[in-house]
């Protein structure tokens, strides 16, 4: 491994090299395992990208970036399309927030729906959209009525009554319709390879070629369904910057002053190293000179707004978060509610067992991950969350 730039270098046996920003961060075999993978696919243009938040993912490795060439493989964009985040600055301070936080939380609640009922059911979903939903639907519906009229399960989702809501977990926005269209192209990808006899070191890694009938389609379903995503969080800042200006004490505020909304579960065509690519960010936000990105840590840690230094060598990405630490199963198994409580100390936020696969402790430091990639982005601000919702 090389040690004289900010990213070691991983050679894989028969693919491509893999440029990882992860010094001073963990990286699991699995996720080690998945980026050989990956870099052994024939289509891949000059190396794959890991960020400092990787780890394994379903489909493909989490915090990574894949250039291709005629070629795309379904799941590796994966299932939650156009997952990502967005922020507004407002001219609120914090002493005009209540010294009481749970009215804010209910208010953010109750103007969007998220969660499953006790027994599973979706109740993150509109029973009647409102009228902005609805209205943004209308926008969307021609062109998801093109795609159903071409492959008909697609149309078995929700979706216009998902728009505008938050979902469950730490998913921001790819609710119903993306999830069934990501499963529906990726099947169809690893039927493709059964029909052509590919042999492929995973399954997962399935594609689709450029100049076929399901490549064309698919690109075209993945693009709306970016767009859904994006809609879906519009919606949903809208909504919630209105209902904590309705709350009691609070002080009329802007909220239009800088609004950062990005993607980091995509795919976009984009020109590196000489080429037109299909870039694919699984779990990585574009990070050019200039772009501005959001970088989550967890419900406990610090978050930030960052300004992209367009570093070509990581395909001009950064990573979306601090990346878990360990899978949700064993967060459960290893924190207790007295753990979380006190990792989430001073923060108004749900403090029940349903979320300690979300406890901060689940996810790796945030500091560190900032450090490993301080050559591809720099802070513009740091962020400390007073209410956080989840689903």
């Amino acid at each position: 491994m090389s040690t004289k730039r900010s990213y070691d270098v991983i050679h894989s046996e028969g693919g491509v090299p893999i440029k990882a920003w992860t010094r001073g961060v963990p990286i699991e075999e699995a996720a080690a395992k998945q980026l050989a993978n990956v870099a052994r696919m024939p289509f891949i243009h000059q190396w794959v990208a890991a960020m400092p938040d990787v780890h394994w993912g379903i489909g493909a490795t989490v915090g990574s970036v894949i250039p291709t060439i005629g070629a795309i493989i379904p799941a590796a964009v994966g299932v939650d399309i156009g997952c990502g985040m967005m922020a507004v600055r407002t001219t609120l301070t914090a002493s005009d927030l209540p010294e009481s936080l749970p009215g804010v939380r209910a208010a953010i609640e109750a103007a969007v729906p998220h969660g499953r009922t006790s027994r599973g059911r979706d109740k993150g979903a509109w029973s009647t959209p409102p009228p902005a939903a609805a209205a943004a639907w209308a926008g969307l519906e021609p062109r998801f009525d093109a795609i159903i009229a071409r492959h008909p399960a697609v149309g078995h989702s929700n979706h216009r009554t998902h728009l505008g809501t938050l979902g469950t977990g730490n998913h921001f926005i790819e609710r119903g319709v993306g999830n069934k269209i990501g499963r529906y192209f990726i099947e169809l990808a690893k039927k493709d390879m059964r029909k052509w006899i590919v042999n492929l070191p995973d399954e997962d890694l399935a594609y689709l070629s450029e100049g076929t009938e399901h490549f064309t389609e698919y690109i075209e379903a993945v693009e709306w369904a970016q767009t859904f995503a994006m809609t879906n969080r519009r919606l949903m800042m809208d909504a919630i910057t209105a209902a904590v200006g309705a709350v009691p004490g609070i002080p009329p505020f802007r909220a239009e002053m800088e609004a950062v909304n990005c993607h980091h579960n995509y795919v976009a065509r984009e020109h590196h190293y000489g080429k037109d690519v299909l870039l694919t960010r699984k779990g990585a936000v574009r990070a050019r000179e200039g772009d501005l990105g959001i970088i989550p840590g967890s419900m406990g840690a610090r978050s930030y707004i960052v300004r992209g230094k367009g570093n070509p060598e990581s395909f001009h990405s950064c990573s979306h978060g601090a990346g878990r630490a360990m899978s949700r199963a064993e967060a459960k198994r290893r924190f207790t509610l007295e753990d979380h409580a006190h990792a989430t100390a001073g923060i108004e936020c749900r403090k029940d067992a349903d979320v300690l696969d979300e406890t901060p402790g689940a996810y790796k430091s945030i500091d560190a991950v900032m450090e490993a990639q301080k050559d591809l982005v720099e802070v513009v601000h740091t962020l400390r969350q007073v209410v956080c919702v989840k689903g």
